[in-house]
């Protein structure tokens, strides 16, 4: 497993670096996201899905637990904080191994449906407006994922 970190000082930085690890991605790549809440999972999303052409608002998907937008590759944007007791199956697999991209947030409360392979991204407060991300490649698709970003 690698790791590498990158500081945002604006959420428009956050923003750029979902965007262009966006276009290094492929169909069936999953992404974890964990960091406090207003820490900027979603605005780092909101990057992510222009970086694939939606032209849809994105949200937050606590509600509504999933939410699946249409571009250059489907983005499914799964909110797992409900699903820590949850017994439900929501057939996460077919996201999870699906043709589109899975980003979730709060992936420790299903960690036991994740596969193991997959980009775990960690987003920390700085200050007001900075942020830390942290990222943490296990698989080889994913190294190589990280290390072009990083170049």
């Amino acid at each position: 497993m690698s790791s590498h970190k990158l500081t945002a000082i604006h959420e428009d930085e956050t923003k750029r670096i979902g965007e262009q690890l966006a276009s290094l991605l492929r169909p069936g790549d999953v992404l974890t996201l964990e960091g406090e809440l207003g820490a900027g999972k979603t605005t780092f999303v909101k990057g992510i899905a222009k970086g694939l052409h939606i032209d849809r608002t994105v949200s937050s998907p606590t509600f509504t637990i999933i939410k699946e937008y249409e571009g250059t590759l489907p983005l499914y944007h799964i909110d797992a904080y409900r699903l820590e007791f949850s017994e439900e199956d929501l057939g996460l697999e077919e996201y999870l191994y699906g043709k589109g991209i899975t980003v979730i947030e709060w992936a420790q409360f299903i960690e036991e449906s994740l596969p193991e392979n997959r980009l775990a991204i960690e987003i920390n407060y700085m200050d007001d407006q900075g942020r830390e991300l942290t990222f943490k490649a296990t698989g080889e698709h994913y190294e190589t994922v990280v290390d072009q970003l990083f170049r």
